[in-house]
């Protein structure tokens, strides 16, 4: 008999737990504020001033038009990328922001639909231009290319230039900046951050590759067994998809060079 309640206890936990998981929307509804897990620091997408302790980017502007839609108030929690899963498995945040899709992620945490696809590109520095022209170029022994810790570009780099040298920094130190150091050769990233980074390190150039690699959707992380938020979140996606907001943010954060 006690192991039969303590069966029946065991298991009412275990119902109590997968509901509370499942009960996001009425969690921001009744509670008035919509918790996102953001980076701060993929720009164009979501870039923290740390003097005000502010974000801006093309994902605050969706997930504030998103809380708006929703009657509620916004919070940007801050994290970075190798926790991005865990806070959103763990109940820390609501959803995240703009995620690149992967199988290794999925076994986790639950994706909305896709709303925007990058494509991976090298950058190096200007004065390296006559010696890196395409992917081949940095796949030698000689040759050192850094990633970010939890990053998507962490497993690329790895698959990418098996013959290079992989400089691998745990946020908040970046990739790219282990190529303005003199640290590393090359880093990769998606196009959307590649096209910044240049116009706004002038020294710094992508590399002119026949094709970029890696076309991926992005998409935002959600808990993988709330049905019901993932199904929300879809559909306010799909309804701003047909209203232009995505195409009209895409322009303002210039999206493409």
């Amino acid at each position: 008999m006690k192991i039969l309640k303590a069966g029946l206890m065991a298991a009412v936990l275990v119902v109590g737990v997968a509901q509370a998981k499942a009960d996001a929307l009425k969690e921001i509804l009744s509670g008035g504020v919509l918790k996102v897990g953001t980076t701060g620091d993929w720009n164009p997408m979501t870039m923290k001033d740390p003097a005000t302790n502010s974000y801006t980017g093309y994902d605050i502007d969706v997930m504030t038009e998103l809380a708006k839609d929703l009657g509620v108030e916004v919070e940007f929690v801050p994290t970075d990328w190798k926790t991005l899963v865990s806070g959103v498995t763990s109940g820390k945040y609501h959803m995240t922001g703009s995620a690149s899709i992967s199988p290794a992620r999925a076994k986790a945490a639950g994706y909305s639909n896709s709303y925007f696809s990058l494509a991976t590109v090298p950058l190096t520095l200007a004065k390296n231009g006559d010696k890196f022209k395409d992917w081949a170029d940095l796949d030698k022994a000689d040759v050192t290319v850094a990633a970010t810790l939890g990053t998507t570009q962490e497993k690329q780099v790895k698959a990418f230039f098996p013959n290079a040298e992989h400089k691998i920094v745990e946020a908040p130190a970046r990739d790219f900046q282990e190529v303005l150091a003199g640290r590393a050769d090359a880093h990769i990233t998606s196009n959307v951050e590649a096209y910044k980074l240049v116009a706004k390190y002038p020294q710094m150039m992508i590399v002119p590759v026949a094709q970029p690699k890696a076309r991926t959707p992005i998409a935002m992380l959600l808990p993988q067994d709330d049905q019901t938020w993932i199904n929300y979140v879809n559909t306010w996606i799909k309804l701003k998809e047909e209203r232009g907001f995505f195409d009209g943010l895409g322009k303002k954060w210039q999206l493409s060079n």
